[in-house]
């Protein structure tokens, strides 16, 4: 069974900054898009950041350009998710998903077959 498993959320204050990993139990994911999303109370999950197979191809939410960068390491089948001058409109669960019939970054959340549980992030003003 394919699990993602998130960690890194937390609490901050607006401007500060957090990382967030995700760990895949499964290399299966080294040539795949992999992705975050995020659910704020009361909103939808909306798409936040993926990036493609290798890496090297990424797409973001405007709201988080510039702020926000997703990287990947192949070699520890891991992603994460730098987030800097973090805003309290950021205030959400963050989960890390993957797909298993895309190579190239995806922001349809219907791309993706597996998700994390979540991680909180709570960003105070």
């Amino acid at each position: 069974q394919v699990q993602l498993v998130e960690s890194g959320g937390g609490l901050v204050q607006a401007g500060g900054s957090l990382r967030l990993s995700c760990a895949a139990s499964v290399r299966t994911f080294v040539g795949n898009a992999m992705g975050w999303f995020r659910q704020a109370p009361g909103k939808e999950r909306e798409f936040v950041a993926a990036v493609d197979w290798s890496g090297s191809g990424t797409a973001y939410v405007d709201s988080v350009k510039g702020r926000f960068t997703i990287s990947r390491d192949n070699a520890k089948n891991t992603v994460s998710l730098q987030m800097n001058s973090l805003k309290p409109e950021d205030t959400a669960v963050y989960y890390c998903a993957a797909c298993s019939r895309y190579r190239i970054q995806q922001t349809n959340e219907h791309a993706y077959d597996y998700w994390g549980q979540g991680t909180q992030v709570t960003v105070s003003s």
